[in-house]
């Protein structure tokens, strides 16, 4: 199927688009192998589901930013393409499921012409960069990051640095010091700050949950916001050259920050400031301002229930800092909205509030620029639309990844169990529907994508054995989040429990807060006061299996007996490979680093004969049986095995040959040069390759343990 593209799509989207046609096509075909077009097609957005034959599709919205137009692109390709339901997630995008892989380029193609984009939206990449939903709006912030948060993004969408990582990098914004954005446990985090009338940030480096969480360690207790690109820059070229390759459990930054230590590390980044592609930036601030239609008359609203639209607006509205408007949290439960109810509540947003819609980091949205005396009218339209449930972002307001109904690596059922704790909350705990320091978050496995780690109270699945049999289960976690001032948590493994009785957990868990805090005591402080083992004797009658019944071997939402079906995940890989492969890897980057002299993208050249250099080095490291892993071990190794070879003889060793490109500015002459340089590297590459084979016969297979350098 030939696309067709309107005249509003990049040409790079175009080229992008093209291309995912193309690799569709040759994977149908058997030209490329499996395990190699996932790699590529994760960073197009398109990730596999537990369900064979359908992918889900991640829509990258930087920011949690999205218009009313593009809600409604994205609602009409979900009903074209996918389900008709927009699955909003804990990174501030946007899931469609049930995609044919065949759909997702005219998928693709549709979104773009609302300027919307897949790209680098999954893989080894730098994800979607978050920030506060109320960044803008908030009374209480120095700037507005959105302008910062905007720039970093574009500057590494489509950058070679980062297109093929050990691991992801994750990025995020907040717009206070109470760190609604969850900076610590990022890759990289900033804070806003102003000094002496300069904006600038503190940035936080190596944070993570997953199954090791770790809080991130300060960079910069202030940097100037000119210079937040270059940092960020420098640290992931540090983090593609020494970070884990090899074992994909120890390949985010935190474990280089950990294994190499925060002085070390920044020398590092010292070391990468003259080749930077980013000296200094400018800053797009009209992001800033907001399109606000004009209102001519209110629409006359009938309120049937004052007390209901009372408690909707004192749990679910604020003041902006800009006078005469107000901001409206709307809580999604499951993080899932229809195509239809999206469209409506765009059409809402365009009549009567501003063009900024945000989707927010527990999986609901913001609208802006809402007049108050347009407050009872909004209620009414949004509780037509099943929009107004109050307690948005209180302990009611239950975060869940879609676990076991979609992902491949989820054990238990997550949203089955949200929904249970959510009527639970509604019934028997009314009152903590203003609660906004006790929050709940559930992952269907220990990856984190529900943020359980980052939870006052939060569940990951797992299963227990017993008799022959498995029960569905849910590791209970305790004393995670961001404190009311700001301090990040992250939490601790209590217990495991029956997935069916965590409902009775969480009603003990907050029992004995109520009954036994100390008045106004946070309940990570409580937690910490009482510690560890008295939560683990709390919950421990619960773990007792002699008392089981049938229902407890079912999982939420399901029928059958519990059976654990854990895939493989989509963001590693194991596969085999031959060394002429790789080596054609290479000169496919030298083809990206001849566009990009062509381009006058002096920086990106270079980098991607860099990569030439240590993946033409890495295939006859791997023609020797010699383990690679990091790029710069690469360079070593080189050293090591072929620095007696007159072939590949440097006067100031290969390492240091390669790195030459940190001593230079990415100047058009230089560019030339090494790309020059690392063209005849990988002739003589290939040339050294044909005398083996023509010794050893036929191509070698080697196992390439998703150290892809």
């Amino acid at each position: 199927m030939s696309l067709t593209y309107k005249n509003n799509i990049s040409a790079a989207a175009k080229k992008d688009i093209l291309e995912l046609e193309k690799r569709i096509e040759k994977f149908n075909q058997g030209e490329i192998a499996e395990d190699k077009f996932k790699l590529y097609r994760l960073t197009r957005g398109v990730y596999g589901q537990r369900q064979t034959g359908v992918q889900m599709i991640r829509i990258k919205l930087p920011y949690g930013k999205v218009t009313p137009q593009q809600l409604i692109t994205i609602a009409n390709v979900s009903d074209k393409y996918a389900t008709g339901n927009l699955h909003l997630t804990t990174r501030q995008d946007i899931q469609l499921h049930f995609v044919k892989l065949a759909d997702s380029p005219a998928l693709w193609a549709e979104l773009e012409e609302s300027d919307v984009t897949l790209r680098e939206a999954c893989g080894n990449t730098v994800r979607n960069v978050t920030a506060s939903p109320d960044a803008g709006v908030n009374p209480n912030e120095p700037f507005d990051v959105t302008p910062y948060a905007h720039a970093l993004t574009h500057f590494f969408l489509r950058n070679p640095i980062c297109q093929d990582m050990g691991r992801k990098m994750k990025i995020a914004f907040t717009a206070d010091e109470s760190d609604t954005a969850m900076t610590y446990f990022h890759d990289i985090g900033f804070i806003p700050k102003i000094e002496n009338g300069t904006k600038g940030f503190k940035i936080v480096v190596g944070g993570g949950l997953g199954a090791v969480a770790m809080t991130a360690q300060t960079a910069h207790e202030f940097l100037p916001a000119e210079e937040i690109i270059p940092f960020s820059e420098a640290l992931i070229r540090v983090f593609d050259r020494y970070g884990e390759r090899a074992n994909r459990n120890k390949a985010r930054l935190k474990f280089l920050l950990k294994n190499i230590g925060l002085e070390k590390l920044m020398e590092l980044i010292n070391e990468e400031r003259k080749s930077l592609k980013a000296t200094a930036t400018n800053f797009d601030l009209s992001l800033t301002e907001a399109n606000i239609p004009e209102i001519k008359a209110i629409p006359e609203t009938q309120i049937e229930d004052w007390n209901a639209f009372e408690n909707w607006k004192r749990t679910n509205t604020f003041e902006q800092k800009q006078r005469g408007y107000y901001g409206i949290w709307i809580r999604v439960p499951l993080g899932d909205i229809d195509s239809s109810r999206a469209r409506k509540l765009a059409a809402l947003v365009q009549e009567f509030a501003g063009d900024d819609i945000r989707v927010t980091a527990n999986q609901g949205l913001l609208l802006k620029y809402v007049r108050p005396d347009l407050l009872p009218f909004f209620f009414h339209s949004l509780t037509e639309l099943n929009l107004a449930k109050p307690g948005f972002n209180s302990t009611h307001d239950v975060t869940s990844c879609p676990g076991s109904d979609t992902c491949n690596l989820a054990v238990t059922n997550s949203t089955g169990l949200a929904t249970a704790l959510e009527n639970l909350l509604a019934t028997d705990f009314k009152h903590l529907i203003d609660e906004s320091n006790i929050k709940i978050k559930i992952s269907g496995c220990m990856n984190a994508c529900g943020q359980h780690m980052a939870a006052n109270i939060g569940f990951h699945g797992s299963s227990i054995k017993h008799k022959g049999l498995v029960i569905p289960a849910m590791q209970v976690v305790i004393g995670g989040g961001v404190s009311p001032n700001g301090e990040g948590f992250m939490a601790e493994k209590v217990i495991k429990l029956p997935t069916k009785r965590i409902p009775t957990a969480l009603s003990l868990l907050l029992n004995a807060f109520e009954t036994n805090a100390d008045w106004g005591e946070y309940f990570n402080d409580f937690y910490q006061r009482l510690g560890k083992m008295h939560f683990y004797h709390l919950l421990k009658p619960l773990a007792e299996l002699e008392t089981l019944d049938q229902s407890e071997y079912i999982d939420w939402g399901k029928e059958e007996k519990f059976i654990p079906e854990i895939g493989v995940g989509e963001c590693a890989s194991v596969m085999l490979d031959v060394i002429g492969t790789i080596i054609d890897e290479a000169q496919e980057r030298l083809e990206w680093a001849e566009a990009g002299l062509k381009e006058a993208a002096h920086a990106d050249a270079i980098y991607n004969s860099y990569s030439a250099f240590v993946i033409g080095a890495k295939a006859l490291l791997l023609s020797e049986d010699v383990k690679c892993n990091t790029q710069i071990g690469i360079l070593e190794s080189f050293e090591e095995v072929f620095g007696n070879n007159a072939r590949f003889t440097f006067a100031e060793g290969f390492k240091a040959y390669v790195l030459r490109m940190q001593q230079h500015e990415p100047s058009a002459e230089f560019a030339q040069e090494y790309f020059n340089q690392s063209t005849e590297f990988l002739r003589t590459v290939r040339n050294h390759r044909g005398e083996q084979l023509a010794a050893q016969g036929e191509d070698k297979v080697v196992i390439s343990d998703f150290y892809k350098a």
